[in-house]
């Protein structure tokens, strides 16, 4: 028996593999200077951790629209986290196959991301509509 359930947005796949990325991320930046530690090595494990909370705090919403939107933010986290992904590894901070193999993850985790949203805009019915009637 499983003693607590499991929520709609740990079924999602773009979360799950955000999961996994932020795991990735967090234990390379372990070996990031100590210099960066309220620096790059905090934005890099804020923003990918950013990405899994919006779709965690999405999934709750009763609209579509509104789980879009934290869709669009969990996206626009990611895109910030690449940004920091490459001033890592620009400052050495990243070995080249470690910097390659994030840069792929991230870009499936994009790819996820703008899949989701899509279907979340043009999903017709809502829980607000639902209510309506």
């Amino acid at each position: 028996m499983k003693p607590y359930r499991t929520y709609s947005f740990e079924k999602l796949a773009a979360w799950q593999l955000a999961r996994e990325i932020r795991l990735e991320l967090y234990l390379h930046s372990q070996s990031f200077p100590k210099e960066e530690i309220y620096g790059l090595t905090s934005q890099l494990r804020r923003a990918i951790h950013s990405v899994s909370t919006n779709l965690a705090e999405g999934s709750g919403r009763i609209s579509n629209s509104d789980k879009a939107h934290f869709t669009n933010i969990a996206y626009s986290s990611a895109l910030e986290a690449i940004e920091l992904l490459i001033s890592a590894f620009d400052l050495g901070f990243l070995s080249n196959d470690n910097y390659h193999q994030a840069r792929l993850k991230m870009d499936g985790l994009l790819a996820m991301l703008n899949s989701l949203y899509k279907y979340q805009l043009s999903c017709e019915s809502d829980l607000k509509a639902k209510f309506r009637e």
